[in-house]
């Protein structure tokens, strides 16, 4: 069995491949005070939650935007279950053409996403990873990585509002009955659910615009399922979009 982590600055995403089938996804959270020892005694918990010993994973694969976290979580996956995990980075075959400024910039994350994105969907396509930042990744016709866009995640948005204002405290993300809120609560939810999914549609169109042609867009990460529900794009939802990809990576190296 294969273990795929994808760890994120809030959580990290776990999945284990039996061959091509994804047999589990789970979530833990990301803590940066946690030792090596502490991520072991989480991963085998959740292992064996879902009825698999650690000695059946045979290898695995980590990517990481939180650079020490990544290094604890790859010596606990060493410790559990005695192997030497796959890091992506430098180094790493991806088949990935990125035409960035800088392409050693570009996120773990977003490389094992467009990775999946242009194994399972047609060319052009652009990807949504709503997590504790939005992102946007652009592949042109060939799946070449072209760049993207970055904004505030829905909940680092209200962190913002709710330790940054007076009168605003934290609410639940939650979409309001109306766009119009009537009191406090449902103004910031408003601007929260809806303001997010207009801002989707809004790059999204302007995405298109400058590449010239329609494109495929497709979203994944948390926050995901429940702003594109209100985008008036046409988006396919991927949850799996990351360990997908992280899977390919493995099998190109």
């Amino acid at each position: 069995m294969l273990l795929t982590v994808d760890i994120g600055n809030t959580n990290i995403t776990l999945g284990v491949y039996e061959q091509n089938v994804l047999k589990l996804t789970a979530r833990i959270a990301t803590d940066s005070k946690h030792t090596d020892d502490q991520y072991a005694y989480e991963l085998k918990n959740v292992l064996e939650l879902y009825g698999i010993d650690p000695e059946q994973i045979e290898d695995a694969v980590i990517s990481s935007v939180v650079p020490l976290v990544g290094k604890s979580v790859c010596n606990a996956v060493s410790k559990l279950c005695d192997i030497v995990p796959l890091m992506l980075g430098p180094g790493v075959k991806t088949g990935l053409n990125i035409k960035i400024d800088n392409p050693a910039q570009l996120g773990a994350d977003l490389v094992a996403a467009a990775v999946g994105a242009i194994d399972e969907y047609t060319m052009p396509c652009i990807i949504i990873d709503m997590g504790t930042a939005s992102t946007i990744s652009v592949l042109d016709r060939n799946g070449v990585f072209l760049g993207g866009a970055i904004a505030a995640g829905v909940n680092l948005t209200l962190k913002a509002l709710s330790e940054n204002t007076a009168q605003l405290t934290s609410v639940q993300i939650e979409t309001p009955k109306s766009v119009i809120g009537a009191n406090t609560v449902d103004c910031m939810q408003s601007g929260l659910v809806y303001g997010t999914a207009a801002m989707i549609d809004g790059l999204v169109e302007r995405i298109i615009d400058e590449l010239g042609e329609p494109a495929t867009v497709v979203a994944t990460g948390g926050m995901s399922r429940q702003i594109i529900e209100h985008c008036k794009t046409d988006i396919i939802y991927n949850e799996n979009l990351l360990l997908d990809g992280l899977k390919l990576i493995y099998d190109k190296n």
